[in-house]
């Protein structure tokens, strides 16, 4: 008797990693679906060679450069 009560223990913890698995994945699925791509021009900047940026700025004031 205690050997099948701990095979349905067994058996309900598994359709419970499994739901929560299923669960997981769709939210994953609604989250990647909700979001909108927009596709932009981008910005080449002319001319070659390093920019000191404003996000390279903070990076040296970061890092005390």
């Amino acid at each position: 008797m205690e050997n099948k009560n701990r095979k349905d223990a067994v058996a309900d913890r598994r359709d419970f990693l499994k739901r929560s698995a299923v669960s997981v994945a769709a939210a994953g699925v609604v989250a990647v679906a909700g979001k909108t791509a927009s596709a932009s021009e981008v910005e080449v900047p002319s001319g070659s060679g390093y920019r000191e940026t404003e996000h390279v700025k903070a990076f040296y004031a970061s890092a005390r450069f």
